[in-house]
């Protein structure tokens, strides 16, 4: 056993009281950055935490890159390092649905109380991603990335969940409703995508539950949007 460090003895290390956002960059450029500040803003006013800091650091030219933003009491705080998340999956990912449910008040925030996502990304394993539900057993979100599905012919954004940037922007001008997702709706999904700053938008291959599993369809967006882009595509 060994003393706890003292640059750790704050409430953003001992009980995850921190918001945070993760941003792509294009060449030292952030993307969608006024929307990362926006939704990071509306989650330090929920946490009470002050304002992050508005103007960003000078960041290296990478090719691509993941910017992270990180407010505690105590100040806003940055990293920068390369995203190379390897070739892209052509053939779509596997995503699971989980027995892991999101916190009730804080699901629609991206905060140090990150447990969580931690535990459904690992009990989703060897799969991509996985979803998680909250306490009345619908389906809000994935463990690091947004979900998209297509029920009866339409898009469907379920509700609960982090309010998904790197979804926004594909779906802006796009028909879609966002309402509550009862799990035992997926056996009808006919086609779905995972959204977010690290991938951009990647088709669903195979969708895996307790009792079902659903080989979907692929079709990747037809964009070259730097932010909608599988990095590196």
């Amino acid at each position: 056993m060994k003393p706890l460090p003292d640059e750790l003895k704050a409430p953003a290390w001992l009980h995850g009281i921190s918001a945070f956002t993760t941003v792509r960059t294009r060449h030292g450029t952030a993307l969608l950055w006024p929307e990362h500040l926006a939704r990071l803003r509306g989650t330090c006013m929920a946490l009470g935490l002050p304002a992050p800091a508005p103007d960003l650091p000078p960041l290296l030219p990478l090719p691509w890159g993941l910017l992270r933003v990180t407010v505690t009491e105590e100040d806003t705080f940055w990293s920068h390092a390369p995203l190379t998340p390897g070739p892209r999956p052509e053939r779509g990912v596997t995503v699971r649905l989980t027995t892991v449910q999101t916190h009730p008040q804080l699901a629609g925030h991206k905060t140090g109380n990150y447990l969580p996502y931690r535990l459904a990304l690992q009990e989703a394993a060897p799969a991509f991603e996985g979803w998680l539900t909250d306490t009345g057993g619908q389906l809000v979100d994935g463990a690091r990335t947004s979900p998209v599905l297509e029920l009866g012919g339409a898009l469907v954004v379920p509700a609960g969940g982090l309010p998904g940037l790197t979804r926004s922007a594909w779906l802006a001008g796009q028909a879609f409703t966002q309402r509550p997702v009862q799990t035992n709706e997926l056996p009808g999904v006919t086609r779905a995508w995972i959204c977010g700053s690290g991938v951009g938008v990647v088709p669903v291959r195979r969708l895996e539950g307790p009792d079902f599993a659903l080989d979907l369809p692929l079709r990747w967006p037809a964009t070259d949007h730097a932010a909608l882009i599988w990095p590196g595509g």
